[in-house]
């Protein structure tokens, strides 16, 4: 699975930010039909994002489309008009029920079909912003196979369970770590939310390092500034790497010995720590840090 260690919204609506985002080293461009765009200009969006998926070269970025929900009458609107431009995947805002995900790729397989597309090249990112996404987590996360992540929309949610935000998200703690789980648990990609506040490298970089620590994958951002710390966060630096390297190489050794565990430094290493020196080891791939 690719990287997605950064997704970048920009308005479908404003074509000199889309312009600039596409000459971003961002892993993750998004644009935007949903909540950045008022709706007295939704179809200038889908006009403008199938024109620019069309037209500019995103530089290698993944080249993602945040769809309104189905619950707001504009999602088929929205699909029609910019799946011909072929992006590279849909993001399904406020995401419910596995029926929302499965009626998404019921449309995407359709149009695939009908246009001589390979099969599942859509992706679908679910966005789990709402009580009831959460609960329904356990389906959503196995509702398809075209699903390659779950993204915790955090100021939605926080919205939705009547929370009040803090700097600190503990109020979204166990939200989060539900997404991290379920993506887990179903082999998908885990996305946390975004740091409102782009004005604040400080607390950026912290809340980034804490997402990487429960388990997520990436982050969603709003501001090109906030691309550079966020995807150095997510991606492993040369001594996690040469450790990771040492911690396998040392493994295997041990297993043609018959061990099933070492001591390294003063650390006994087993089974589960080296799952998560290869873990690493992919990510830093994925990032195009190793071959």
């Amino acid at each position: 699975m690719r990287a997605r260690r950064a997704l970048l919204y920009m308005p479908g609506d404003d074509e000199y930010k889309i312009k600039k985002a596409a000459e971003l080293t961002v892993d993750s461009v998004v644009l935007d039909l949903e909540d950045s765009v008022s709706m007295s200009c939704k179809k200038t969006a889908r006009e403008m994002v199938a024109k620019s998926l069309a037209e500019l070269d995103f530089m290698g970025s993944e080249r993602l489309v945040r769809i309104n929900p189905f619950s707001s009458g504009l999602a088929e609107g929205d699909l029609e008009i910019v799946l011909p431009s072929q992006p590279d995947g849909i993001l399904l805002s406020k995401t419910k029920t596995a029926e929302d995900v499965q009626t998404l790729s019921k449309i995407l397989a359709d149009f695939e079909k009908e246009q001589g597309w390979e099969n599942n090249s859509i992706s679908i990112l679910a966005i789990i912003e709402n009580a009831l996404g959460i609960i329904n987590l356990k389906e959503i996360a196995q509702a398809d196979p075209r699903l390659h992540a779950l993204i915790c929309g955090g100021e939605d949610l926080a919205t939705d369970i009547n929370a009040v935000r803090t700097r600190a998200g503990w109020e979204l703690f166990y939200a989060r770590s539900a997404v991290v789980l379920y993506a887990g648990a179903f082999n998908l990609q885990a996305i946390d939310m975004v740091t409102t506040d782009f004005s604040d490298a400080h607390a950026l970089e912290e809340e980034a390092l804490q997402s990487l620590k429960m388990g997520f994958s990436g982050k969603q951002i709003i501001h090109p500034n906030q691309i550079e710390p966020v995807q150095r966060a997510f991606t492993p630096d040369d001594e996690e790497i040469a450790y990771a390297l040492q911690l396998i190489e040392k493994f295997e050794e041990s297993n043609k010995n018959g061990q099933a565990a070492f001591a390294l430094d003063g650390v006994m290493v087993d089974l589960p720590v080296i799952i998560r020196a290869q873990r690493l080891l992919k990510r830093a791939k994925a990032a195009g840090k190793l071959l």
